[in-house]
């Protein structure tokens, strides 16, 4: 098989659909990979480190698309790649297409088939090719959030682990999946009083048992949520309906109820946000504030850390690309019901329920 990686032009987005050694192991297996010139370099990865693993570099996106049977990306499409998308392409990467309808149509009349990273479900219902990035981006909260809490721009002023004689900042995560334990465990480890909320009481019981004691669970609700933000510096949003839309967990109208310099963090942003005033934000411009409240909602995080995120995300995929590869996606998929899982759009037809749900389409089963 011919496969494509183009460099990424999102913005900021510094990571690249897969690392040399991964091309190693596709040219070991007979396939032809096509890379983009450059499109390595944010993530430390050079043209020669490719075409010494057996990549033959082009110069163009342009050319990329245009050679090869399998695209392998890592953020989804973007309006200026949608005309090179046809329908002799497998595009692999990550699309949460609830969150778009632009990207969703745009998929439809390409008659591509699109498999989507962050809905490749496991038969124990975990997310595979999502859990290393989900990994990155709720440790990066913890990250991102401290230095947003700081006075010069516009937080409370609170160092999130305090000092002798200080208490330390207090920190509210909401959910308690893949985002929220790597949140409060990075925020526990400096020394923050978490407080994680879920409506599964399992995932609660297992953080109790595992995180220390200045980690608290609680159960979700409207109720206790109001309670929490009146006092918490740093919230965080870690919340995923896998492949739809993320609730709303904190209206508008709760903003007022917050301190002037509180921090919002909303990890699910690329499913629409679950905090109502989120709306995406860049590494270049990452925050704006409603209501003397800063929201950080930057939706490719972890493309800050571009050369940890695409060893991270190589290691999850590299199996996947392979099968795709080896066998073709019809085959690969109807063996493999993990990997069917992901797919969202075969050729003009919507597969994945949810994201009809998302626009009230009807879904045309495959």
């Amino acid at each position: 098989m011919k496969i494509g990686i183009p460099k990424e032009i999102k913005n900021n987005e510094n990571r690249v659909g897969m690392t040399p050694s991964g091309v190693f192991e596709l040219t070991k297996n007979d396939h032809t990979v096509f890379i983009q010139k450059t499109a390595g370099f944010g993530s430390g990865f050079s043209d020669l480190d490719y075409t010494k693993a057996g990549a033959i570099i082009l110069d163009t996106i342009e050319e990329v698309y245009a050679s090869s049977d399998m695209i392998v990306k890592v953020k989804e499409p973007i309006a200026e790649e949608y005309p090179l998308i046809t329908s002799n392409h497998v595009v692999f990467t990550y699309f949460h297409f609830a969150s778009s309808e632009p990207l969703t149509k745009a998929m439809l009349k390409s008659n591509s088939v699109c498999i989507a990273y962050e809905t490749v479900e496991d038969v124990d219902g975990s997310l595979p090719l999502l859990t290393p990035m989900s990994e990155v981006a709720g440790r990066m909260a913890i990250q991102q959030g401290a230095k947003y809490l700081e006075k010069p721009i516009k937080g409370r002023g609170v160092l999130l682990g305090g000092v002798p004689g200080v208490p330390p900042g207090r920190v509210l995560v909401l959910g308690a999946g893949v985002v929220g334990i790597q949140a409060a465990k990075m925020a526990a480890g400096l020394g923050a009083h978490v407080t994680i909320m879920d409506i599964n009481m399992k995932q609660l019981r297992y953080v109790n048992d595992v995180m220390p004691s200045h980690v608290v669970t609680e159960f979700s609700s409207e109720y206790n949520i109001r309670r929490r933000i009146k006092d918490h510096d740093l919230i965080i949003g870690g919340v995923l309906v896998r492949g739809a839309i993320a609730p709303k967990l904190i209206t508008r109208d709760m903003l007022k109820d917050m301190r002037p310099g509180t921090v919002l963090v909303d990890v699910a942003v690329d499913q629409g946000g679950c905090i109502e005033t989120t709306k995406a934000t860049t590494h270049q411009d990452p925050t704006f504030i409603i209501d003397d409240v800063v929201h950080y909602c930057v939706a490719n995080m972890p493309g800050a850390v571009p050369y940890t995120s695409t060893l991270a995300l190589t290691n999850v995929t590299l199996p996947y690309v392979l099968r795709l590869a080896n066998e073709g996606w019809e085959t690969a998929c109807k063996k493999d019901k993990t990997l069917a899982k992901g797919l969202n759009i075969v050729q003009g037809k919507i597969v994945y329920e949810e994201i009809a749900e998302a626009f009230n389409w009807s879904v045309d089963a495959m």
